[in-house]
């Protein structure tokens, strides 16, 4: 009799892993979301946005005609004259125009990276339920980063567009390029605003005082609906400081062909990418942090 029991059949034995070959494996598996672990983080921001699409959509459709109405047709039929911007002389729509597509941007950072990123951290703290993954820190972090970005690049083109239909880009053939401008003016404001987030513990109307006392006076004093020229020199550096500010410039630029002084150039876009680069090492860190407790 074989070693089946049965005679004339041969035993057949089959190799069972060793439980450090299971690991092995198991650990393996494990290993191969990282390659890809912030586009996860990234789809799952962007599937929660979901929850509130519908506010996305209004906000990038509703919010542009009803500031270009309001201009357009408001505000700006009673500015005649045109605007006397850094030697050329613009209708006021076109020169507000650029400043309102930043600031779009910039607004849609200051909702993404606040209380979703806290969220994260202390209310679903669903960063924790990531971490505890194969996904890294800092995927996590990018991931976040990549979301808002995808929300942001939603905005920027819709606002472009409309823009480009009230007449508000004469230039379109690099008009165009500053829905990017408008992307890493964003990314520059919300990145470190990221890492403020979760640096936070307790909510404590801290997002509110960002609004007011931060938002709000860039969007006031960045040179938005003037040129930051015409204000006394005091109040001047909140524009230098600003990078809506920087952004607007850069907008200006490629909209309507704004002279810009190429060590200029280079201080406008060193100023956002710095800003960026530096959230973000800062923002990983903390993330790293607060998920390593």
């Amino acid at each position: 009799m074989s070693a089946a029991g049965t005679p004339g059949e041969h035993a057949t034995v089959i190799a069972q892993p060793t439980l450090d070959e299971l690991r092995a494996e198991a650990m393996q598996r494990g290993r191969k979301p990282r390659a890809f672990g912030a586009w996860y983080v990234t789809e799952h921001m962007v599937r929660a946005m979901r929850a509130y699409g519908w506010t996305i959509v209004v906000g990038a459709l509703g919010q542009p005609i009803l500031y270009l109405l309001g201009l357009a047709v408001g505000l700006a039929a009673l500015i005649d004259a045109p605007v006397a911007d850094g030697g050329v002389e613009v209708p006021y729509l076109v020169f507000v125009a650029p400043a309102l597509l930043m600031t779009s941007t910039i607004a849609v950072a200051s909702e993404e990276f606040t209380y979703p990123v806290m969220a994260g951290f202390k209310w679903r703290r669903y960063f924790y339920g990531f971490n505890a993954s194969a996904l890294s820190s800092g995927q996590i972090a990018t991931g976040v980063v990549f979301g808002a970005a995808a929300r942001m690049t939603v905005v920027a083109v819709a606002y472009t567009a409309f823009l480009y239909l009230f007449g508000a880009i004469p230039d379109l053939a690099t008009g165009w390029l500053s829905v990017f401008i408008a992307i890493l003016a964003g990314l520059s404001f919300g990145i470190p605003l990221m890492a403020y987030a979760a640096s936070i513990e307790d909510d404590k109307g801290q997002f509110a005082l960002v609004q007011r006392f931060v938002f709000m006076p860039m969007f006031l004093f960045s040179g938005t609906f003037y040129p930051l020229a015409t204000l006394p020199l005091w109040l001047q550096w909140i524009g230098w400081i600003s990078p809506l500010w920087h952004a607007t410039e850069l907008g200006r630029w490629l909209t309507y062909g704004r002279p810009i002084e190429p060590a200029m150039l280079a201080v406008h876009f060193g100023y956002l990418i710095a800003l960026t680069v530096a959230g973000f090492v800062l923002g990983k860190r903390i993330f790293e942090r607060r998920l390593a407790e």
